[in-house]
């Protein structure tokens, strides 16, 4: 630390460090898939594709009680929502993750995941990457902006990493997690990025994570249909985004973690009996639909469900899935399992885009079809902008994620229909929406942001000296001498904060030294107009100068000791010049 101190700028430290952090999260995300895919193997490697599977009803049970145990006896911290968890992070914690997230989500999802679990990688990995770099960033005792970054490098690589995807890598955090990024953040991630992807490549081939196979190109006679998918869409994200904020909230309110297990375990071990594409994260599913070529290919979906055989149920059963893929990765983390919604938005995504050209097809409309592949592709695309609220990372993840490039008008269009559409209902994302409703979303929001990366302690201005109640005038008046302030605590002999003395409030008796003894602080102190603590952040104390109209502030802590003043002059010079710093780079 001294040596990077002392001979390396800090630019170029950053840059070492994003590097480092790009490294770390490629090799964090390939642990992962490794061990999801060798547990899933493990168990399922017997089953038969004609007939259903009872054991179907077990092993997402068994998965999320491993991991509720993990959870609650070896790391002892609530581990999901882990985007939301990293935007907290940013809002409230200076960027400070707990060391455990760079390795206990890895632990937990590969659990749940492996048994069944009907959720996604991304998010766990994408927690990990952001611990990764705020524990980095914290063993060198970089400051907040420089933090905030590190934990942004981390989110980009780990995106990258897992998908190969570079370019979605940079637009996630670009629209999901960071706050008004300037040039000088955005090398930094894309060094990540790259690195992540680099090693990713290296370790894996260079083919895309999902095969594709590309019929038709872009034309105008179907930009109605593209339309048309992109509204349809937004709509399907709107029932994903609120069906499973309400099962959240009813989990949440359930009383007892065993509880939760009964409920969420049942619910989803039906559910997957009925239907096995549920199964884990279901990129099986995705790739059948994205590379087959007929529908001999695409009826093998109902393989292993009460469905085989009955291949005039193919859209019905899709269409059910995507009625019930909410309620199953709800089920998987309300119930204590581990896991994120990169996947289940995907996955529906893909089923609706198929389900969507079929429907279209065998109704003739326009006379214009549809190649179910494009549209399933396409559909992918339009879920994850709709709830991530994320177009751009819709866009280029779906095309890095296939090599689908040659779809990125039709990918442009429904990204931005469908993302319309769902802005219409709900404002915010789904990682975002819980924070937003508390006040503590501070994505995009540069007043917010400066705030937030403001400490209290730079602020403060403390005392030495201070006044007690039975002090007399002429004792207080030998302190003004002596001192350049112009507001005085008064403390009892506890140090706890009684009452303030402005000079002001004196100035007319300052000089009238036959009052000296006869006039004491108890008589000539006033009552602050209001009081600030500790554990108040800068956006409170701004709102609190802002509604008293005061210019100078005491602080206590929680047992009303005094702590210092905070002049609302220091807080604006101190706000310019972050301002400044944000604005020059």
């Amino acid at each position: 630390m001294i040596w990077s101190k002392r001979d390396i700028k800090e630019t170029r430290f950053l840059l070492l460090l994003a590097l480092l952090v790009g490294v770390l999260t490629a090799f964090a995300g390939l642990l992962l898939k490794w061990l999801i895919a060798h547990i899933q193997h493990l168990l399922t490697q017997q089953f038969s594709e004609s007939s259903s599977n009872w054991l179907f009803l077990v092993y997402p049970v068994v998965g999320i009680f491993l991991t509720s145990v993990f959870v609650r006896r070896i790391v002892r911290d609530d581990i999901g929502h882990g985007v939301t968890k990293i935007l907290f992070a940013i809002a409230r914690k200076q960027s400070h993750i707990k060391s455990h997230n760079c390795w206990s989500s890895i632990i937990a999802s590969a659990i749940t995941i492996g048994f069944g679990g009907s959720v996604g990688a991304e998010a766990p990995i994408v927690l990990t990457g952001s611990a990764i770099g705020s524990n980095l960033g914290r063993m060198f005792r970089l400051n907040a902006k420089q933090l905030m970054l590190l934990v942004g490098c981390g989110a980009a690589g780990a995106v990258a990493g897992i998908f190969k995807a570079p370019i979605a890598g940079l637009a996630f955090v670009l629209e999901v997690l960071m706050i008004d990024l300037s040039m000088g953040s955005l090398l930094p991630l894309l060094v990540s990025c790259v690195t992540a992807a680099t090693v990713t490549f290296a370790l894996t081939g260079t083919q895309p994570l999902f095969s594709f196979h590309h019929e038709y190109v872009f034309s105008v006679a179907r930009i109605p249909a593209n339309i048309l998918l992109g509204v349809g869409c937004g709509l399907v994200s709107l029932y994903f985004t609120r069906t499973t904020n309400r099962l959240d909230e009813f989990f949440r309110r359930l009383p007892n973690p065993y509880v939760r297990l009964l409920v969420g375990g049942a619910l989803l071990s039906v559910l997957i009996f009925l239907f096995p594409s549920l199964y884990g994260e279901g990129y099986d599913l995705i790739n059948l639909l994205l590379a087959g070529h007929d529908e001999s290919d695409w009826l093998t979906a109902l393989n292993q469900s009460l469905f085989y055989g009955n291949h005039h149920m193919l859209l019905i059963y899709l269409s059910l899935i995507i009625v019930f893929k909410s309620f199953a990765s709800s089920a998987t983390n309300g119930g204590g399992g581990c896991g994120g919604i990169f996947a289940p938005t995907l996955f529906l995504g893909c089923i609706f885009g198929f389900v969507f050209s079929q429907v279209w097809n065998m109704n003739d409309v326009l006379g214009v079809s549809l190649s179910e592949n494009n549209y399933a592709l396409l559909g992918m695309c339009g879920l994850m902008s709709g709830v991530m609220h994320a177009p751009l990372t819709g866009i280029f993840l779906i095309a890095e994620l296939t090599g689908g490039y040659q779809l990125f008008m039709p990918l442009m269009i429904v990204s931005v229909c469908a993302y319309l559409t769902i802005h219409v209902f709900e404002p915010h994302s789904i990682y975002a929406m819980r924070l937003a409703r508390r006040g503590e979303l501070i994505t995009h929001n540069t007043d917010r942001a400066i705030l937030t990366l403001m400490s209290m302690d730079s602020v403060i201005d403390r005392y030495s000296k201070f006044l007690t109640p039975d002090m007399s005038l002429g004792d207080v008046v030998h302190q003004i001498s002596a001192s350049k302030h112009n507001v005085f605590p008064v403390l009892n002999p506890q140090r706890q904060l009684v009452a303030v003395l402005y000079i002001d409030d004196i100035r007319h008796i300052m000089f009238r030294t036959e009052l000296y003894h006869s006039l004491s602080v108890a008589q000539l102190m006033v009552e602050p107009p209001a009081r600030l603590t500790t554990s108040d952040d800068m956006e409170d104390i701004v709102h609190i100068f802002e509604r008293t109209g005061a210019w100078t502030l005491p602080v206590v802590d929680a047992d009303s000791h005094f702590v210092g003043f905070i002049r609302k002059s220091r807080v604006f010079t101190i706000y310019r010049q972050m301002l400044a710093d944000i604005s020059n780079e």
